[in-house]
């Protein structure tokens, strides 16, 4: 292409953008939605711009129960099962419980039952290789702190390069920082009472309480 030609193509769009700006942004919205991986949670779905971004990792840190993961997981199952994909669920503590879940989102749940987080995040890179899924869940709540401060940093960046070659969007949750490089990250605080087992499970999705928390170092500051 010549230089006259891109100069007219770049003064075109100029042009395009000011006489249409509306146009514009839509367009880069609908481009950052398709980029994304809905959770059916409404809340995080704003926080995050649609979703789940593909080809990335975002982190989800939680206090542990009472926090709603558990409820976000079955989230992103019926969002899965509507769109008519697979989800894998790597459980790094075999704590998942599908009680409650319909047996036609369930249908379409890989659920990996591992013993300690090595080998949860072993059967993660497994599964992100293979790119088949698209969406991952690496559940770590319930592993102890000092098994994930033995996860390297490189191991992240080794997950991240994968996804860098399909449209996989790996969840991490896990109750500390700990992922150096992840493209978007949530906190989820604790939330909800026994009271909230007489509640419906829409009616709990809705009452999720998540926030973008700020990174120093490794230490979260939490945003209210």
């Amino acid at each position: 292409m010549s230089s006259t030609k891109a100069r007219n193509i770049v003064e075109l769009r100029q042009l395009l953008a000011e006489k249409f700006p509306g146009v514009r942004h839509s367009a880069e919205r609908a481009e950052r939605i398709a980029s994304r991986c809905a959770t059916g949670v409404p809340q995080v779905d704003l926080l995050l711009d649609g979703g789940l971004p593909k080809g990335a990792i975002t982190e989800v840190t939680s206090g542990g129960i009472s926090s709603g993961t558990g409820l976000f997981l079955a989230s992103l199952l019926d969002q899965a099962r509507q769109r008519g994909e697979w989800m894998a669920l790597v459980d790094a503590a075999d704590s998942f419980d599908p009680a409650g879940l319909e047996p036609a989102a369930l249908s379409r749940l890989l659920w990996v039952r591992c013993e300690n987080a090595r080998d949860a995040v072993k059967a993660a890179d497994m599964l992100l290789h293979d790119g088949t899924i698209p969406v991952v869940a690496l559940d770590l709540i319930f592993s102890e702190p000092v098994q994930l401060r033995k996860i390297p940093s490189s191991t992240w960046f080794r997950l991240q390069r994968i996804l860098e070659t399909n449209s996989t969007a790996l969840v991490v949750l896990a109750r500390e920082h700990v992922i150096g490089n992840a493209a978007a990250r949530l906190e989820m605080p604790r939330r909800f009472s026994l009271d909230s087992l007489d509640q419906p499970r829409e009616n709990l999705v809705a009452q999720i309480a998540s926030r973008i928390p700020e990174i120093v170092g490794r230490r979260i500051v939490k945003i209210a």
